[in-house]
């Protein structure tokens, strides 16, 4: 039953990461024309597309991808619990639980991009392909305005640094 519990769960995790990145790509007006984005939105597409006829988008923020966002996780928490305990979440611990969850996965994704992102400029600084260029449109909104309080030292850019410590200790208040 842990292995099914495991697999269901990662299976869950993974949709509800891909439906994050759809989302804080519109948010940070990422580059939809780049193969890692355009596979995101045809692997999500199955939900968001419905839920836009019926959700028009409230200024920058496509309420469809943020609805689809929570439903996905709602349902993950949801089937995890039950699998888990043999028995429904109340609605409340299950809004509380999911909502408190899509927060640490999104501080999550975006410490791991930076993460790569700033790996991938030591590793190969200049050169473009579009995995620099997903990350470069997902990652630079948060390091940009750090960067202008920070300048580099050295040549070295301490920004990515100064995000991740952020996002972690974010992490932590809300844990």
């Amino acid at each position: 039953m842990d292995a099914l519990i495991f697999i269901v769960d990662s299976v869950l995790s993974l949709a509800v990461y891909a439906f994050l990145l759809r989302l804080l790509l519109q948010l940070s007006r990422g580059d939809f024309r780049n193969p890692l984005s355009q596979a995101i939105v045809k692997l999500t597409n199955w939900l968001v597309l419905p839920l836009r006829k019926v959700l028009p988008p409230l200024g920058k923020v496509d309420t469809a991808s943020l609805v689809a966002v929570f439903v996905v996780q709602l349902a993950a928490v949801g089937i995890v619990f039950a699998l888990s305990t043999g028995v429904l979440m109340p609605v409340t611990s299950l809004l509380w639980v999911s909502t408190k969850q899509v927060v640490i996965s999104t501080l999550q994704l975006y410490t791991v991009a930076i993460v790569v992102y700033a790996l991938l400029s030591l590793v190969s600084p200049g050169t473009y392909s579009p995995a620099a260029g997903f990350l470069a449109s997902f990652c630079e909104p948060l390091l940009r305005p750090v960067r202008r309080l920070l300048p580099p030292v050295s040549g070295l850019d301490f920004s990515p640094l100064v995000v991740i410590l952020g996002l972690q200790a974010l992490k932590i208040l809300i844990q």
